[in-house]
């Protein structure tokens, strides 16, 4: 348990069974009465946002969190199979990879937070090397500006790529915002 005067930005706490996170804290001191802790806390399973106002004497329960290092496997249906170093299968919701799935690959070493041994969360590496399988030619000489072109990936994934990137080159994705980060090597 926490005592409310442990509230911190970042901080992982569970109110009625779910886990939130602290995003913004403050406290109050008014000229009579007792001081209070004004906070708002993020649902990490949802993303729902609330705002919360606790007294000093008020105790918060820890989020019984767990994060653990993880292999993606395969795709099974909806879910998503990994693998851990004992070789035991962990099962993972396509709704907790949302729009990750797109650069879901085998044997992907990735992240997976765990809420009461519930899968709620997966956290991918933060740049992955795909292979360019469509792009147009560049023009030769159309270099005075940051010129983009759109090129399809392995998992048929779409970004924008310099011209100076062909098909068969393998570039690096940047899995936060799902852009082009470098060129890895040429074909």
């Amino acid at each position: 348990m926490y005592s409310v005067s442990d509230l911190k930005k970042g901080l992982k706490i569970e109110i009625d069974g779910e886990p939130y996170e602290v995003t913004e804290f403050q406290f109050v001191k008014p000229g009579k009465g007792q001081a209070l802790y004004r906070c708002k806390i993020r649902n990490i399973i949802n993303g729902g946002t609330v705002d919360r106002t606790y007294r000093a004497s008020e105790k918060i329960d820890k989020a019984n969190l767990e994060e653990r290092d993880l292999v993606y496997s395969y795709k099974d249906g909806n879910n998503y199979v990994f693998m851990d170093e004992n070789y035991e299968q962990v099962f993972v919701d396509g709704g907790v990879i949302g729009n990750q799935e797109l650069f879901m690959v085998e044997d992907l070493e990735c992240k997976v937070l765990f809420h009461n041994d519930r899968p709620i969360g997966v956290t991918l590496p933060n740049f992955i090397e795909r292979t360019i399988l469509d792009t147009e030619p560049g023009a030769r000489g159309d270099t005075a500006t940051n010129v983009m072109k759109a090129a399809k990936v392995e998992g048929g994934y779409e970004i924008q790529v310099p011209l100076f990137v062909n098909e068969g080159d393998i570039v690096r994705v940047d899995t936060r915002n799902g852009k082009y980060a470098d060129r890895v090597s040429k074909r």
